[in-house]
């Protein structure tokens, strides 16, 4: 499933990107241009998603006991490197056309921009519930990339339509709208790519899950009646999956072996009702009633 969508992902950007570049181009459109710029990326990035799928889907070994799910986060955080690249090269771009001759785009750069609203529109909606249902980071970031393309082919069509009004009524200003509208896609661009690499530098730091997952777990923790207080609870993602270190109090009595049945029945129900925990570690306090 995974891999589908990345190769959907890069052919149906290549499509884009040429057909953005060559008619942003041939039509003068700085904005449907930078849209193909962006694309160009995209397609480089669903490349490296797919390499990365048969790293990250490994299982644990001697040497990466925790198994290689990182690697989809290290290439989360490529991919946004590479969108805040391309937002600072279309930002110099745009700006440079403010001091060059106004070139008005021609109406076959809208059409063509808003066509790859349309695409990009499914692909993000396909891509991102694929994500959801794997659980897989890489997958969320191809789906990302759809995203900021969405807005940056709408903004480019917006702004490539003003020019054009602009030139037609002779509203001199409205020349302008096609060099406005590929800075703002630089910005959209940068936006995305800004979250991407802070979600993947606090995956790679290892942050704890959301508090309201937190809770959850909890929940379900305490739900043991032989459990008579959390001590300590960690859980971090390791790319589409978490692992779990936990410390519990348990009466001071208790033997080895109900010690370790409990931790057992813990983790299957924490397994069971969390499809994308992949290991529970539970370390056993003695409790002393005050």
């Amino acid at each position: 499933m995974a891999k589908r969508v990345a190769w959907i992902s890069i052919w149906s950007n290549i499509i884009l990107t040429v057909g953005k570049i060559v008619i942003g181009i041939i039509a003068s459109s700085d904005a449907l241009f930078a849209d193909g710029i962006h694309s160009a990326a995209d397609v480089f990035a669903a490349v490296i998603v797919l390499l990365v799928l048969k790293v990250s889907n490994k299982p644990a070994d001697l040497e990466h006991p925790y198994g290689h799910g990182k690697a989809e986060v290290i290439v989360s955080g490529v991919i946004g490197i590479l969108l805040l690249l391309v937002s600072l090269y279309i930002v110099y771009e745009g700006v440079a056309g403010f001091f060059h001759p106004i070139e008005t785009p021609s109406m076959i750069a809208f059409w063509i921009a808003l066509f790859s609203y349309v695409a990009k529109e499914c692909l993000f909606r396909y891509s991102m519930n694929v994500g959801k249902r794997v659980n897989s980071k890489a997958i969320e970031a191809v789906a990302y990339d759809h995203q900021a393309d969405i807005v940056a082919s709408l903004a480019a069509a917006i702004g490539i339509l003003l020019s054009y009004i602009g030139d037609k009524l002779g509203i001199t200003f409205l020349l302008y709208g096609d060099k406005v509208a590929s800075i703002f896609v630089a910005y959209l661009i940068f936006k995305i790519a800004r979250e991407m690499l802070t979600e993947a530098f606090h995956i790679l730091i290892e942050r704890n899950v959301q508090p309201e997952m937190m809770e959850q777990f909890e929940a379900v923790i305490l739900s043991f009646e032989e459990v008579r207080r959390i001590d300590r609870i960690r859980a971090r993602e390791h790319g589409h999956y978490i692992i779990m270190d936990i410390r519990i109090s348990i009466d001071q009595d208790k033997t080895i072996k109900e010690g370790h049945d409990l931790s057992r029945e813990i983790k299957n129900s924490l397994k069971e009702k969390f499809d994308h925990i992949e290991e529970v570690l539970i370390h056993l306090n003695p409790y002393f009633p005050e």
